[in-house]
């Protein structure tokens, strides 16, 4: 009896991706889905809570708030990652989402890799808090979130191709400050040109773009691989 061995590459499944990131995208999908689903005013009364708007908070910077106004206030860090303008706009980020967040759903595991989204968009709405202090326009989008994975998905990618230990390129390695330099002008040509900004949301956030990049760049350093965490098996 003879044997063969098929030399055919094995096919892979369309979305080769973390169950992670696949989660994240189906909670995205799904909770934009459901918004803009609901009847009469709600979908707009959602927004209008939950968005990311900064003169919330030099209001209560100026005239002060009460203990019951705390979560009111913390929530939107959080709220306005899951809150999209249309279906167009919760597609490119599941996309850039499907790009860039497997490498970092793969270095720190599922629970990791939801923390440090959170972080990332976190850290975006501060650094837009910060630009636009008491601006009344509606922030909404997980943009910001995903751009932290864009920043330490294009560490690990460079890390791989250096053959870095540590699997992370360095942050002032030629490469990657040649590719957030074309990231940061890319973001300031889309923010003076306005592009993707309406009269009632920004849907395209460039500052928070830019916050949550920044953050993910430097954070993933400070988050351990999954690998790390291993349990070592030896012998005695």
């Amino acid at each position: 009896m003879a044997f063969f061995q098929d030399n055919r590459p094995s096919r892979q499944p369309l979305l080769n991706a973390p169950p992670a990131v696949l989660g994240l995208i189906g909670v995205l999908l799904a909770t934009h889905a459901i918004r803009v689903a609901l009847p009469g005013s709600l979908p707009d009364d959602i927004v209008e809570n939950y968005a990311f708007i900064p003169v919330r908070y030099a209001e209560a910077f100026v005239h002060g708030f009460a203990i019951s106004d705390i979560p009111g206030l913390l929530v939107p860090f959080i709220s306005y990652m899951f809150l999209h303008g249309d279906f167009t706009h919760v597609g490119l980020n599941c996309l850039w989402l499907l790009v860039f967040g497997p490498a970092v759903a793969r270095r720190l595991g599922a629970r990791r890799f939801f923390l440090f989204f959170l972080i990332c968009g976190i850290f975006a709405a501060l650094f837009h808090l910060g630009v636009y202090w008491g601006s009344m326009m509606a922030v909404v989008g997980a943009s910001g979130g995903v751009s932290g994975l864009m920043g330490a998905g294009m560490r690990i990618l460079y890390g791989h191709i250096m053959g870095r230990p540590s699997g992370l390129a360095p942050i002032l390695s030629k490469p990657l400050l040649l590719f957030s330099l074309v990231w940061l002008i890319a973001n300031v040509v889309t923010g003076v040109l306005r592009i993707g900004v309406t009269d009632q949301l920004t849907l395209i956030a460039w500052v928070a773009h830019l916050g949550g990049y920044f953050a993910g760049l430097t954070m993933i350093a400070m988050f351990p691989s999954a690998a790390e965490e291993r349990p070592r098996i030896g012998t005695v």
